[in-house]
């Protein structure tokens, strides 16, 4: 199943959101106290979720427009195959000072069909939050 969240506006460069969206290193201070067990490396991550063990990799860097990521299966503990990827296009108008970038998140996962009748309605939610919440980081940050 593929999910793709809504596009969203973000106020700052493309080159600054794949900068800090591109390393894992860069969420240690976002995440380190809100998941058990987090060790971050620029290439991937591992932490609890609710007893789960979930490790990630980065896959495909296309500097200021793509960051693809997937489940590290060497971490163990997840059992469900996905991958996602955030898709970033710069929007600033020629000769402007203000910079836009539009992005969206896109997942694909591996559901088999008890788990899309229970979670599969809940997917398309969670991919619009993540891009939401996102770009409410980056709109809001102070950098």
């Amino acid at each position: 199943m593929r999910y793709t969240s809504k596009q969203v506006q973000i106020a700052r460069p493309d080159e600054t959101i794949f900068r800090v969206l591109s390393s894992f290193e860069n969420f240690t201070p976002i995440l380190a106290d809100k998941v058990e067990n987090w060790e971050a490396t620029e290439e991937t991550c591992k932490f609890k979720a609710k007893g789960f063990t979930v490790g990630l990799k980065m896959v495909e860097r296309q500097p200021n427009k793509l960051i693809k990521v997937c489940a590290d299966e060497s971490a163990g503990g997840m059992p469900i195959p996905f991958t996602f990827w955030a898709q970033m296009k710069d929007t600033t108008p020629e000769g402007s000072a203000v910079p836009g970038t539009r992005m969206r998140i896109v997942l694909d996962i591996e559901l088999n069909p008890m788990m899309k009748m229970i979670v599969g309605n809940k997917m398309q939610d969670a991919v619009d939050s993540i891009a939401e919440q996102i770009a409410y980081a980056f709109n809001n940050a102070r950098f």
